[in-house]
């Protein structure tokens, strides 16, 4: 299973890249596996405000669909709307061209109460 060291994760496998204030956020490899072909993805509104937990958005396969969540408080300021004409990205490149939205991030120190690469990989059950 892919895990890039430098990235943020949650319990509830979204992956959080930090940069200049703004969060980008997409679910992880382990996710889409579990997901396998992703047929549809629901991207949330630009310029929403969302905080910690919210759902706001949703990735569908021919297995199941999924929510995804906000793993941090702020403003949307960009989806990926390449998803919507060919939502397989997220399958072929979860960590890089498959993220999903980017969250002008409120409050940095919400930062802290994710996992890092280690710890998420330790809740994974085929790592």
């Amino acid at each position: 299973m892919a895990l890039p060291q430098e990235l943020f994760y949650t319990k509830s496998h979204e992956w959080i890249s930090f940069e200049n204030g703004i969060a980008t956020i997409g679910i992880t490899d382990f996710a889409q596996h579990q997901l396998s072909d992703l047929t549809f993805v629901e991207l949330p509104d630009s310029g929403q405000t969302v905080s910690s937990g919210d759902e706001v958005a949703v990735v569908e396969s021919v297995k199941a669909a999924a929510d995804v969540y906000a793993p941090i408080s702020g403003d949307i300021v960009e989806v990926n709307n390449a998803l919507e004409d060919d939502p397989e990205i997220v399958n072929r490149d979860a960590f890089g061209e498959g993220w999903i939205f980017k969250i002008n991030v409120k409050n940095e120190s919400e930062l802290d109460e994710l996992m890092d690469a280690d710890s998420y990989q330790e809740i994974c059950p085929e790592s």
